[in-house]
């Protein structure tokens, strides 16, 4: 069975700052929101978060009016 550790040329990528800034919405404004910390919020955003619940993923994409794909990608290169 494959790890599911990302590899070192491969990683999910959050683009959860540029959807903000294209809405004009504040990583604060979208915790209110999405019912989630501001803290849990930027983990997520600065590519740290190791898990998200499929309710808060579906909360944030409501709240930002935008497709998993286009929260998260897969990034090929560092």
């Amino acid at each position: 069975m494959a790890s599911a550790e990302p590899d070192e040329a491969t990683d999910i990528h959050c683009r959860l700052d540029e959807l903000l800034e294209a809405r004009g919405m504040t990583l604060t404004r979208l915790a209110e929101l999405v019912g989630v910390s501001v803290v849990n919020l930027s983990v997520l955003k600065n590519d740290r978060a190791r898990a998200i619940r499929f309710s808060t993923l579906q909360a944030v994409c409501e709240a930002l009016d935008c497709e998993v794909g286009e929260l998260l990608v897969v990034r090929h290169e560092r």
